[in-house]
């Protein structure tokens, strides 16, 4: 990125190679991607995640409904620990149980599910969610989780943005140091025989 301060300066030297020109090119528009185009792709994308998150959470909202679960024993799959996303990937362990709850509709429910209670006994209580034909589902999305992760989707993509511009002029400045050498090593095979010989180059 130093060629990209020495652009200027460079531009009446008579000692500047092309190479030297466009380095110095290729890094100011380095420069100004990183500094506009990557923040911008970032806040795009997180504001297009945003917008499918809450629309996706809203959905969840009017789809999922809460009720309460009544354990009837305790089944037969044994405890296991899971991960919950929206709580920064906090870790817990979860025990499968035969429960009865009433559906959306009013009708009865009985199947396994799973609760955060680590010995559910006959008779306990605790929330779930169903859908609208009265299966357990997960909670619905909560706005500010939706939120967070389309931060993080701005983020990731500003960070990709930020990567592919450097390697790209990485890319680019070692095509023309390789350049520079080859247009060293012709000179220096066209002048070398005549190195330190008497009356070269008179």
């Amino acid at each position: 990125m130093r060629a990209a301060t020495g652009l200027w300066r460079w531009r009446h030297n008579p000692l500047r190679r092309t190479t030297d020109l466009v380095e110095a090119w290729v890094a100011c528009v380095a420069v100004l991607l990183l500094v506009l185009a990557a923040p911008a792709l970032g806040l795009w994308a997180g504001v297009r995640a945003d917008g499918s998150l809450q629309r996706a959470a809203r959905t969840q909202q009017l789809e999922r409904h809460p009720t309460t679960a009544r354990v009837v024993r305790e089944a037969d799959a044994p405890a296991r620990a899971v991960t919950n996303p929206d709580a920064s990937g906090q870790h817990s362990v979860r025990t499968t149980v035969v429960a009865r709850w009433t559906a959306p509709d009013g009708g009865p429910r009985t199947g396994e599910v799973s609760t955060l209670r680590r010995s559910p006994r006959a008779g306990d209580t605790f929330p779930i969610w169903t859908d609208g034909g009265g299966r357990p589902v997960t909670a619905p999305m909560p706005p500010d989780a939706a939120r967070m992760h389309a931060v993080f989707a701005g983020l990731g993509a500003a960070s990709f943005a930020a990567v592919l511009v450097e390697f790209v002029r990485r890319t680019v400045v070692r095509g023309l140091v390789r350049r520079r050498y080859a247009v060293l090593d012709r000179d220096w095979a066209r002048s070398g025989p005549d190195w330190g010989r008497a009356g070269t180059g008179s």
